[in-house]
């Protein structure tokens, strides 16, 4: 994986740095796989803006992926690494030996040809996916479980990672992407080595268009609203906004705003770095 840096032919060009998309294998998605993926706009089912700054964007069809890896035991061949619009991870297209073909988030290093394989006689290999009861302490991991059975909820964006740092009964210590470390039931699966497209945060878009055919809408910074709008609102010319806080009060600057009471605390063993 790499990126390109273009010549300053055109303003939008001159800072922009591009994906060199070196793992990309075709562009060709497979058909079969694919769904509509309709846009809402940020808007409800009455037509009502609910959700502000979002809007146009580039038309998508949506790629089904298997979150779950639930074939186990039958091995399946990388047949391509494909870009996905819905995502920043590329994606690996698998043919099972039965003749099913699924798209799963694809693993940093995965080839083409390369045989993968899911459930308990899987070996620790990238790309195969194990409960984490076999996967060998101090693995990296990536596309987490959180419920067994639920599809894989954590660590799935590009670049992302987990490691397995402990086992403990039907209990195993994950160290989160966040730099938290949390219980996971050691019946929840986990797809050995990291996320694909670890360069993509080193990529610049240029220009405010670029995030226009994304979809995202210009957001208005709350320090040029009226006070009716926001509580860092009003003021004459370029005044300071007051403490930063959200348009319904909550401090943004390090507040807390977790639940003392939530359940899932105790699977907390360490909280994530400030």
């Amino acid at each position: 994986m790499s990126v390109r840096k273009l010549k300053p032919i055109t303003p939008g060009q001159r800072f922009r740095v591009v994906n060199g998309f070196d793992a990309i294998t075709t562009d060709k998605p497979e058909k079969s796989l694919l769904a509509p993926n309709k846009r809402s706009g940020g808007r409800n089912s009455q037509g009502k803006m609910t959700m502000r700054y979002i809007g146009g964007g580039h038309k998508r069809k949506y790629r089904i992926i298997d979150f779950k890896r639930d074939k186990a035991g039958i091995p399946a061949e990388v047949m391509s690494i494909q870009y996905d619009p819905n995502r920043t991870a590329f994606i690996a297209l698998l043919n099972y030996q039965d003749g099913e073909k699924r798209y799963i988030i694809a693993q940093n290093g995965l080839q083409v040809g390369q045989k993968v394989v899911s459930g308990d006689t899987a070996t620790p290999d990238v790309g195969n996916a194990m409960t984490l009861s076999n996967v060998p302490l101090g693995s990296i991991i990536s596309c987490i479980e959180l419920r067994p059975g639920q599809g894989a909820v954590m660590a799935r964006s590009a670049g992302a990672f987990a490691q397995l740092v402990a086992k403990d009964g039907k209990f195993v210590s994950v160290k989160l992407p966040s730099g938290e470390i949390r219980l996971v039931l050691a019946a929840c699966m986990a797809t050995i080595g990291a996320v694909s497209n670890s360069d993509h945060q080193l990529l610049v878009s240029g220009k405010a268009g670029r995030t226009r055919w994304l979809g995202r809408r210009p957001r208005t910074r709350p320090v040029v609203m009226n006070p009716v709008d926001h509580p860092m609102g009003g003021g004459e010319g370029k005044s300071a906004g007051g403490h930063p806080r959200s348009r319904n009060g909550i401090p943004a600057k390090g507040y807390r705003t977790r639940s003392k009471t939530k359940a899932s605390n105790k699977y907390i063993v360490e909280r994530r770095k400030k």
